[in-house]
C-alpha cells in the first residue's frame, strides 16, 4: 500500500472513531444533564489534550476537550469517589443518584450508538441500494449446494422466510439463518421461471469456524456469464497493473494455453501464486505477450495467485446482473430500525460462537483492518462510507453493553448486582474488577491486532 493509501485510511479511519465516540458519550453527557447531574468534562480522546475550552451551561461550567489518542472518549461527571464534594452539590453527584438513574446514565451511550445507526441506515437506504443481483452460477462439485438442487440461474427469492433483494443480502440472511446449523429453506425463482423451495441441510456445520466466505463454503458464488476473457479494468496497485494489462485486452492464452472465457482465466492465474506466467493478449489489431506474476492470497486454506483484474461484461448483461433497490422515506426508517436490530442480534450471536468455539477468533478485527475498511469505504463514496459507520457503531454499542469491567455493561452489570442485594458493591470488588476488565481488554485488543497483522502478511 502506498503512503498516500495509509494516510487516507487514517484519515477516514479517525474520522469515524470520532464521529461514533463523540456520539457515544454525547447519549451519557445529555442524559446526565437531563437527570441534573454536575458534568466536569466531555473529552473525546484520551491522554494529552490538544484542544481544550470552556462553556457555560446553566450553572455549570464544562470543560470541552480533544485528546491526543482517538481511541475512545469519557464524559466525568462530579463523583464522591473521586474527589470531595461540597455539601450543596451532593444531590448533584452521580455516586449519590438512585440507581434507576445512573442506569439511565450509563446505558445511553450505547443506546445512542444503536440511534446513530438507524440514522445512518436510513440516509442510504434513501440513496437506494445497489447490488448484484442474487443469481447463481453452477455449484461447486459435491457442495451442498449441488446436492441440494440448486442450478445455474437460480435467483434466490427468500432465505428462512427472509426476503432476499441483492447477493449481500444473500450472505447475510445464510449467516443469520445458518449460523446455528439445521435445514435451511430457501425459495428460487429457476431458469424456466418457476418458483420452487429448496432444502439446504447444514447439519451441525459451523459456518464461521473458518474466514472463508460463508455462500462458498456452501457451494454458491454469483453467476458469471461465460465471456470471453477481456480485461475490464485493474486494480492500482495489482500484479496486472504493474505488468502492462490494460482495459480491453483480451487475453488468448497463457503458457501457450488457449484461454476461452474468464473462468479459464481465473483458474490458471489461481492456480499460479507468484510464479511468472506469459499472457499473449490482443490489443486493438496487435497481438501482445506480456509475463504477470499474481500476487498470493489465501483461499479456502491454501495460497492463490491473484493479479488484481476485472472481467469486461458488455452493457446488455449489466441489466441482468446488477439491481437497484429504492426506498420511501418511510420504508427506509422501517427498514433501518430492522436492519440495526439484525446486526445487533447477529453480532451477539457471532460473539456467542466465538466464546464456544463455534466461530474462529481470527474473524475479530482490529485497528489496522477497520482502518482499512474505513478507508476503502470512503473511496468509494460517501453512501457507502456512512454504511461503514452504522456496522461499526451497530458492533461499538453490542460490544459495550457486553457485562466486561471497564465497559458501561460492566457498570450495568454492577448496578444489576446493587438491585438484587440492596446496596452497591464495595469500592474493593469494583477496583479488582476493572484490573481484570482491563487485562481482559488488553489481551483481546491483542489478539484483533495480531489478527490485522496476520491478514497483512496473507
Amino acid at each position: 500500500m502506498s503512503g498516500g493509501g495509509i494516510l487516507h485510511n487514517i484519515l477516514f479511519f479517525i474520522l469515524a472513531i470520532g464521529v461514533l465516540v463523540t456520539f457515544h458519550e454525547f447519549g451519557h453527557y445529555w442524559v446526565a444533564r437531563l437527570l441534573n447531574v454536575k458534568v466536569l468534562r466531555f473529552s473525546v480522546g484520551f491522554g494529552k489534550p490538544l484542544i481544550t475550552w470552556r462553556r457555560k451551561k446553566g450553572d455549570d461550567e464544562i470543560e470541552y476537550v480533544i485528546a491526543a489518542l482517538p481511541l475512545g472518549g469519557y464524559v466525568k461527571m462530579l463523583d464522591e469517589r473521586e474527589a470531595p464534594v461540597e455539601e450543596s452539590l451532593r444531590d448533584r453527584a452521580f455516586n449519590t443518584q438512585p440507581v434507576i438513574k445512573r442506569i439511565a446514565i450509563v446505558a445511553a451511550g450505547p443506546l445512542f450508538n444503536f440511534i446513530l445507526a438507524i440514522v445512518l441506515y436510513w440516509i442510504v437506504l434513501l440513496n437506494g441500494v445497489n447490488g448484484l443481483r442474487p443469481l447463481i452460477d453452477v455449484p461447486a462439485a459435491e457442495s451442498l449446494a449441488a446436492d441440494s438442487g440448486f442450478q445455474a440461474e437460480d435467483e434466490i427469492l427468500s432465505v428462512g422466510g427472509t426476503k432476499i433483494k441483492t447477493w449481500q443480502n444473500f450472505r447475510m440472511a445464510l449467516i443469520d439463518h445458518g449460523i446455528d446449523g439445521g435445514e435451511l429453506n430457501i425459495q428460487v425463482k429457476d431458469p424456466d421461471m418457476q418458483i420452487v423451495t429448496r432444502t439446504l441441510s447444514i447439519g451441525d456445520r459451523h459456518l464461521l469456524a473458518s474466514q472463508d466466505d460463508v455462500p462458498e463454503q456452501l457451494g454458491f458464488k454469483p453467476w458469471q456469464p461465460d465471456f470471453p476473457a477481456v480485461i475490464g479494468g485493474v486494480t492500482e496497485t495489482g500484479a496486472a497493473k504493474k505488468a502492462g494489462l490494460k482495459k480491453n485486452d483480451r487475453v488468448v492464452a497463457i503458457n501457450d494455453k488457449p484461454i476461452e472465457n474468464w473462468k479459464d482465466l481465473v483458474a490458471v492465474v489461481e492456480a499460479h501464486p507468484e510464479q511468472a506466467l506469459t499472457f499473449k493478449i490482443q490489443r486493438n489489431d496487435k497481438s501482445l505477450s506480456i509475463v504477470v506474476t499474481p500476487a498470493v492470497r489465501q483461499k479456502d486454506g491454501k495460497a492463490s495467485g491473484v493479479i488484481g483484474a476485472y472481467q469486461y461484461v458488455p452493457d446488455e448483461y449489466l441489466n441482468k446482473i446488477k439491481v437497484h433497490v429504492d426506498y420511501s422515506p418511510l420504508q427506509a426508517l422501517s427498514q433501518a430500525v430492522v436492519k440495526t436490530w439484525e446486526m445487533s442480534s447477529l453480532t451477539l450471536r457471532v460473539l456467542g460462537k466465538m466464546f464456544t468455539g463455534e466461530a474462529a477468533l481470527e474473524n475479530i478485527s482490529g485497528p489496522i483492518t477497520i482502518a482499512s475498511y474505513a478507508g476503502i469505504s470512503a473511496s468509494i463514496g460517501i453512501v457507502t462510507y456512512l454504511g461503514f459507520l452504522a456496522i461499526i457503531s451497530v458492533s461499538l454499542g453490542v460490544l459495550n453493553l457486553m457485562p466486561v469491567p471497564m465497559l458501561d455493561g460492566g457498570h450495568l452489570f454492577y448496578y444489576l448486582i446493587e438491585i438484587v442485594k440492596g446496596s452497591p458493591v464495595s469500592q474493593r470488588f469494583e477496583e479488582v474488577a476493572q484490573q481484570l476488565g482491563m487485562l481482559l481488554l488488553m489481551m483481546l485488543m491483542g489478539l484483533a491486532i495480531f489478527n490485522d497483522i496476520q491478514r497483512l502478511v496473507n
